[in-house]
Parts: structure tokens; C-alpha cells; sequence
């Protein structure tokens, strides 16, 4: 069911229609406001729950800002297995018609590229990409103060998720500061 509703959510974004400046700018109006209910502190448990480290579970600490004048989000933040802490950073935009981004130093360095996305109620899905890596990454604020994250890969024509989490927000408020850099 879930690599369905992200297959059905990718696609929907690669095909949806420009319907007029109005229908845009009430798009637009809506993404903002679901990017703003991701400013604040985030902090909770995940899992790999596929692939080679299967099993690994680790807690992150996100702050999440969304920038000046334009419609996306920043996180920034950190992950932790054990003694090891992970420095973790995303920051998505929208650009033109889509949305445009990277996820720690982008496909150029260790990180990922954001190449699309759609923002749909309560569930943001961005498209994800690294050479021959393809995936996405759902977000769901479920509640004014639970947002569940899955990362998914593309194989062979399945939606395979890898990572789950659960953050619950610790401290509300914009962190614009992190969005602008």
C-alpha cells in the first residue's frame, strides 16, 4: 500500500497540470502553510528496516525552518547510533513549478539531489536521485506535533522503503535562520 501511494504521489506531481495563475498562487499559498507546520524542533526514533543494516535503529534531532520568501523548508540537525552522531541537512525549494533541493551535500557529494516534489493535505513526497539511485521521501504531519518520515528506493519497478522515523516536536516556532542560510 505504501509504495503505491508513493508511486501514485510521484506521479501525480511529474503530471499535474499548471491550472492558472489562480489556481497556482492558491497552490502555492497552501504548500506554505504546510511548510510552515515543520518550523520548530523535531526529535524521535528510526530504523533501516531494509537493506544490509536492517535493523539499525537511531534518534534524530532536527531543527526545521522554512526560508524568506520562497515556498519550501529547511532541516538541519543530526542522527545518533550509539556513541556515533551523523550530521544531517536538507533544504528544499520551490523552483519554477517543482521543487529543487539537496539532502546533506547533494548527488555532486555524499548527499542526494531533490529533483521534484508535491505537496498533497498533510503529506509532503519529493523525488530523490544519485546516479543510478532513484527514490522519494514522504513526510506526514499527522498531528500539530508528529511528522512520520519514509525514505524509499526504487527497485526494479517497486517502491522499497529503508528508513522510518518518528519525530515528535519539541519546541514550536519559526527557525528561519537555518532556512535563509
Amino acid at each position: 500500500m505504501l509504495k503505491f501511494a508513493l508511486r501514485l504521489a510521484l506521479l501525480t506531481a511529474a503530471a499535474a497540470p499548471i491550472s492558472g495563475l489562480a489556481g497556482k498562487a492558491e497552490a502555492s499559498e497552501k504548500e506554505r502553510r504546510f511548510f510552515q507546520t515543520v518550523e520548530g524542533s523535531w526529535s524521535g526514533p528510526g530504523e533501516i528496516v531494509a537493506g544490509k543494516y536492517k535493523g539499525t535503529k537511531f534518534v534524530c534531532n532536527f531543527d526545521g525552518g522554512t526560508p524568506d520568501k520562497k515556498i519550501g523548508m529547511a532541516l538541519d540537525g543530526s542522527c545518533r547510533v550509539g556513541v556515533f552522531n551523523q550530521p544531517m541537512k536538507a533544504n528544499v525549494v520551490l523552483t519554477g513549478s517543482d521543487y529543487r533541493g539537496t539532502f546533506l551535500d547533494g548527488a555532486a557529494g555524499k548527499g542526494l539531489d531533490v529533483t521534484g516534489g508535491k505537496v498533497m493535505g498533510k503529506d509532503v513526497v519529493f523525488a530523490l536521485h544519485r546516479s543510478s539511485l532513484s527514490g522519494a521521501m514522504r513526510a506526514r504531519i499527522s498531528d500539530n506535533n508528529t511528522m512520520h518520515i519514509t525514505i524509499s528506493v526504487q527497485v526494479e519497478d517497486d517502491m522499497v522503503p529503508v528508513i522510518g522515523m518518528k519525530l515528535k516536536r519539541t519546541k514550536s516556532g519559526g527557525l528561519e535562520a537555518i532556512a535563509r542560510q
